[in-house]
């Protein structure tokens, strides 16, 4: 899990505040589609903006100043924040939301088609966000920094506001920047809303904390030991049950979770074959991973009963750029769009409804990226 680490640029300087978008792309649903990605740099974060045509191609349009600063996790290199979830689209809402690793905030955005306006800058309520979740009209984000946390916010009139007594702290005892195998990887709310789960790497925890109706979290969460080692990432299947990635053995478990918060193994540590399986993403009822060390990505299916299989027996399904990290994927579900960190360009692929993924061609982005989301 170890890279050289990669200097943080933006065009050699700090990100335009706003670059002028050409006319948006409709699509054949006669939606306009963007993808966002977070250039996480240190001297001024910013968010590249990305017309998605109906054939799935990337064309950037736009540049928006966040009003934050980047970060980067001690010891990372390719994935300077070391998690998995740094930039979350609500489409409910039509909200973007960045973290600000560097200045311990987060960035609000309005977003229209490929147009953004920045709303808000709020405080994280921790240190070194490195992740944010939305469900209905609550968000949380996820502290890496000092003892990791968790701090919870009610979304109103298209901004961000504090919920009283919703941070929970995570014991980690980490630095500032973090160290990224030490740091959390994931927050996330399980489908329902009515639990909130995050991975701790080094502890090697799935913490779940139940929520109350206004939003609150539980004084302490249920935890449960990580079968593999290093959990890193996680996404939900159809029926709620949570599928974690374990990055020191490269692997998927499914679990069920349990009214407690408690986790019921279901398939354990299914491997890839690959190195560093990080991130995880969802397409067309399939898991898709990330494989940073071998430059690559994996494809699951998961079986009524929950069992995880590699998608027609083979361990790669695409091959990437050096350092694939983050992942999102179009709102139907048709194409996925994978960051790599190792050379700071998005890869874009079709999924078809077997689970095949076909190339479609890469799109330059910048050095220092994490986070991507897709409206």
């Amino acid at each position: 899990m170890r890279f050289l680490l990669l200097a943080l640029t933006v065009g050699g300087g700090v990100a335009v505040a706003i670059a002028t978008s050409t006319s948006v792309l409709a699509n054949d649903d006669g939606v306009s589609h963007a993808v966002f990605v977070e250039t996480n740099a240190t001297n001024g974060n910013a968010i590249l903006v990305y017309d998605r045509s109906s054939g799935g191609a990337l064309t950037q349009v736009a540049s928006y100043a966040t009003d934050g600063f980047g970060g980067v996790a001690n010891g990372a290199a390719v994935d300077p924040l070391a998690s998995q979830g740094a930039l979350t689209y609500d489409p409910a809402h039509g909200l973007l939301l960045a973290v600000n690793a560097g200045s311990n905030t987060v960035s609000v955005f309005s977003a229209d088609g490929d147009h953004l306006r920045l709303r808000q800058t709020i405080a994280s309520g921790g240190l070194f966000p490195a992740s944010i979740a939305v469900h209905g009209r609550f968000a949380y984000v996820l502290n890496a920094g000092g003892d990791g946390s968790i701090s919870g916010y009610r979304i109103a009139g298209g901004r961000l506001r504090a919920i009283e007594g919703s941070t929970r702290s995570l014991g980690l005892g980490n630095t500032n920047p973090p160290f990224f195998l030490s740091s959390p990887g994931q927050v996330g709310f399980t489908p329902d809303g009515s639990k909130l789960v995050v991975t701790t790497k080094m502890a090697g925890t799935i913490e779940v904390f139940g929520l109350s109706p206004s939003g609150r979290p539980s004084d302490t969460p249920a935890v449960t030991k990580s079968v593999g080692p290093v959990p890193f990432a996680f996404a939900f299947d159809e029926v709620g049950r949570v599928i974690v990635t374990e990055a020191g053995s490269s692997s998927l478990t499914s679990y069920k979770i349990n009214s407690d918060g408690s986790l019921t193994v279901i398939d354990a540590s299914v491997p890839d074959g690959q190195a560093a399986t990080c991130w995880i993403t969802t397409a067309r009822g399939f898991f898709f991973v990330a494989n940073t060390g071998t430059a690559n990505l994996s494809g699951y299916a998961i079986n009524d009963a929950g069992a995880l299989s590699l998608i027609g027996g083979s361990k790669v399904a695409a091959t990437t750029g050096g350092g694939p990290i983050d992942m999102a994927t179009s709102d139907d579900g048709r194409f996925l769009y994978a960051e790599s960190g190792g050379t700071g360009t998005i890869n874009e692929f079709r999924v078809s409804s077997d689970g095949a993924l076909s190339a479609l061609g890469v799109v330059p982005a910048v050095h220092g990226l994490e986070g991507i989301a897709a409206s």
